[in-house]
């Protein structure tokens, strides 16, 4: 077993001084890992009757890590010690041994457990990337020592223009001294050289700077980085490295906020007349208006567990903000700069722990259904005509407002439902596929006019004016499959909801509960293709073309037939079938939500309608329980 100590005694600053002098060498060499020579455990010398006594940290020997005390030796030589943060003063009383797995070293870093010893810190990152897998030709720190002197020689960086892939990008320096600040312009061009496929990277900035304080010197970070560049775990993502890749990456954030953090998503939906600009920001709360004490914790559970940490972070930050709005401590003049403010302002609010706790305390779906999320999202960027290699463009993602015209919703509510949909759909323009006002009322002319659309989504007005519907996931063509039987179809992103008189959503009842269900478990020989590189088919595996009116996930050329649609059943083990009565159509009539009551049935007339408490969505009735329908309509969305 290799033991590892996690505080360093003898410091009045506890460890905070340990780290930027040339003292440093000698301190760790004083408090090295202490390592069995049977292999067994071992139990920390015993210092001074007044010293504190040092913890340890017990690797199995499967996962041993040669942590070498002399690894570190001169980090810190491109940080401003006086802008730096005083560590807390947490004297080192741990006496417990933790087992050193993947899962507890995620608990060591959520706690912050290193968060107090800049050495321990930077020794940390080094192993930690140093364990990354990677692309078998990766640049190292001595590909960098020659490359940088190739091109910098002795002229001044400045002489050399940055990446195109910043883009624009902010650049952040921390607690960087001027020459640090140069070293991260180096470290970024040599990027661009030796990483021609990166096209768009707004991140990188900030995690080279981040990472350049803890590094020995400009070498060792370029490697550091490149390796997070170049990660080919199937399971972990780090860095998107082109424009289609970021921009679904904003949108899954906003499929994400829609679903975990509904407040807060309707405040911005109501007042920003464009959502996803406002969400288009999330990277640079975490990195780039965050205090540098802030970033840098988030950073330690980032290089364990990849790009999900960053949208748990996120989602925390987005929900503190709107409690803040909600209590009246803080004031919504223009959302985007609000919540920017609010991040660059974040300890007045809450500590570094309590954003880690709260990030952590939200309940997301499986790495696998985000992936799949991003995947289909990259797969609408892609049929817009956003390329992997472009640089970057600009558009909405909102609906035109002033040319929507509907005989049921007024346009203010047509935002506030439009916010709701997934961010891949409101790519594209709506279609008005069915009326009864133009149409009639007729259930076959329904399903003719709707069949060969997906989503769609179903708006209804009573005769006593309330006003309610559905966004349906998938295809009313799926209803043949069953033969005329009633069957139900659908995936978890289908929902009902009120317009009037009360404007609430329902979503599946997972969604808000995700503890009621569990994610079926994968074959061991199953692996998901790395987020980071995708190779899209241009035609589906039958050979046939596909309908433009179809918004599908992906199609990979090594993958057989189609990626399972984001938050289908198959993924999950339900508790009862009833958890997933999304939609139904027979001759009969049209069934939406079941399970104890039908949220929404309107009948073969398209003119007497009830809804009922059910359990698929958890909602109550959406408006009186018997009506009779004053008018129908169906929307779709045509891939332009």
């Amino acid at each position: 077993m290799l033991q590892i100590g996690l505080g360093l005694p003898g410091s009045p600053r506890g460890a905070a001084e340990d780290f930027p002098l040339d003292q440093l060498g000698k301190r760790s060499r004083s408090y090295s890992a202490l390592v069995s020579s049977d292999g067994g455990d071992m139990e920390a010398t015993q210092g001074p009757a007044d010293s504190p006594q040092v913890p340890v940290l017990i690797i199995s020997e499967a996962e041993t890590w040669d942590i070498d005390a002399s690894s570190c030796v001169g980090c810190g030589q491109f940080v401003d010690w006086d802008k730096m943060p005083e560590l807390d003063e947490q004297p080192s009383t741990h006496s417990q041994s933790l087992t050193q797995t993947s899962k507890e070293l995620k608990k060591l870093a959520r706690e912050g457990r290193w968060a107090t010893n800049h050495a321990l810190r930077a020794r940390t990152y080094q192993q930690i990337i140093q364990h990354i897998p990677c692309r078998l030709v990766t640049p190292d720190a001595l590909v960098y020592r020659d490359v940088a002197s190739r091109l910098f020689g002795k002229q001044s960086v400045s002489s050399h223009p940055l990446p195109e892939f910043l883009g624009g990008c902010r650049m952040p320096t921390y607690c960087l001294t001027m020459e640090g600040v140069i070293a991260v312009k180096k470290i970024l061009i040599c990027l661009g050289n030796l990483f021609p496929d990166i096209t768009y990277s707004p991140i990188l900035p900030a995690v080279v700077a981040l990472l350049l304080h803890y590094s020995e010197d400009e070498a060792q970070c370029f490697e550091n980085v490149s390796r997070l560049v170049a990660c080919n775990d199937s399971h972990t993502s780090y860095i998107d490295q082109s424009f289609l890749a970021h921009q679904a990456s904003c949108m899954t954030f906003g499929d994400l906020a829609n679903k975990h953090c509904p407040a807060a998503h309707r405040l911005i939906a109501s007042t920003s007349e464009n959502v996803f600009e406002v969400y288009s920001e999330w990277l640079g709360w975490i990195f780039g208006d965050l205090p540098f004490d802030y970033a840098i914790r988030v950073l330690d559970v980032y290089l364990l567990e990849g790009q999900k940490v960053l949208y748990r972070i996120a989602l925390a930050l987005l929900r503190q903000h709107r409690l803040l709005v909600t209590s009246g401590e803080m004031e919504v003049t223009n959302v985007k700069g609000d919540l920017k403010a609010f991040v660059q302002n974040i300890r007045e609010h809450m500590t570094a722990d309590k954003l880690l706790e709260r990030a952590f305390g939200i309940r997301l779906f499986s790495r696998k259904e985000i992936w799949l999320l991003q995947m289909a999202n990259r797969k609408a960027l892609a049929e817009k005509g956003v390329t992997v290699v472009q640089r970057r463009q600009l558009f909405h993602l909102a609906v035109d407002m002033l040319n929507f015209s509907s005989a049921i919703v007024t346009a203010q509510e047509m935002r506030i439902v439009w916010s709701w949909i997934p961010e891949r759909f409101s790519l594209f323009p709506p279609v008005l596929l069915f009326s009864t006002s133009e149409n009639g009322y007729s259930l076959q002319r329904f399903y003719s006019c709707c069949e060969g659309y997906e989503p769609t989504v179903l708006l209804i007005k009573t005769t006593q004016g309330d006003v309610c519907g559905a966004f349906l996931s998938c295809d009313w063509n799926e209803r043949k499959k069953s033969g005329g039987a009633s069957s139900f179809f659908g995936t978890g992103e289908c929902f009902v909801f009120s317009v009037r008189p009360e404007m609430e959503r329902y979503e599946w009842v997972f969604i808000k509960k995700p503890e009621l269900t569990k994610a079926v478990p994968r074959s061991p020989r199953q692996r998901l293709p790395s987020p980071t590189s995708p190779v899209f088919s241009t035609s589906p595996p039958d050979g046939h073309l596909a309908s433009s009116n179809h918004l599908t996930v992906p199609v990979l050329q090594r993958a057989k037939g189609r990626l399972s649609p984001y938050l289908a059943i198959r993924h999950f083990l339900l508790p009862s079938k009833t958890a997933s009565m999304f939609m139904s159509g027979t001759r009969e009539g049209i069934v939406i939500g079941g399970g104890g009551g039908q949220a929404l049935y309107i009948d073969a007339d398209l003119y007497y309608g009830r809804t009922e408490h059910c359990e698929t969505f958890d909602n109550p009735p959406l408006c009186q329980e018997n009506f009779q329908v004053q008018l129908l309509e169906a929307w779709g969305f045509r891939n332009a």
